[in-house]
């Protein structure tokens, strides 16, 4: 499965902060169920890495690791069974040790040089981050036009009011966000959120 497959499988891709492995796996099943089947797990918490084992075991999940920044954590999520790497911005040490691996990647990118340096290793698919910090829908069009091969997941500020927007512009392919497993909320909540997020496209 290529990095491409992974942003066409659904059109939000939550980006997930577990602090108690025990929700992990039921928290995916929910996100599955509600049709979000791509889960990125941001290396945030001591959890994280337990997280992307216990969420593999959940049928038709595809787990990734996000807030990748070295390659001592690459090396850590790809023990722990991570299918996709997500990182928020690309050097070159990580970016050729990953790509020399063959993982699907999407690192992050907010402006033209980061993107260059990425067609530089072969890349063309980016994680646009922090999405509306760095100029929101008008900026990537306009980051889009020169380089018209590249596809596109912003990530950072996205909402279900804005989600829209972002996939209605072609180079996206999907979009991160958070607010589909908001705090506090039960696994039945996460699974409607889910549903509603998936439906997006």
């Amino acid at each position: 499965m290529n990095i491409e497959t992974i942003m066409r499988t659904s059109a939000v891709i939550p980006v997930l902060v577990i602090d108690n492995v025990a929700t992990a796996r039921p928290l995916a099943e929910a996100l599955v169920a509600g049709g979000l089947k791509v889960l990125e797990v941001t290396l945030r918490t001591p959890a994280a890495l337990d997280a992307i084992r216990e969420m593999k075991q959940v049928t038709g999940a595809i787990v990734g690791a996000g807030t990748v920044v070295n390659t001592d954590q690459f090396a850590q999520v790809m023990d722990a069974g991570a299918e996709f790497i997500v990182s928020p911005g690309l050097t070159e040490r990580l970016g050729s040790v990953i790509v020399e691996s063959g993982v699907p990647f999407l690192p992050g990118i907010a402006n033209a040089g980061d993107i260059m340096r990425g067609y530089d290793m072969g890349l063309r698919h980016f994680k646009f981050f922090p999405a509306e910090t760095s100029g929101g829908l008008k900026s990537l069009k306009a980051l889009a036009a020169p380089f018209y091969e590249a596809k596109f997941c912003p990530t950072g500020g996205v909402s279900p009011t804005t989600a829209l927007d972002w996939l209605a512009f072609d180079p996206v392919l999907c979009v991160g966000g958070s607010w589909v497993t908001p705090k506090g909320a039960s696994y039945e909540e996460v699974e409607q959120l889910a549903r509603a997020a998936a439906a997006l496209r």
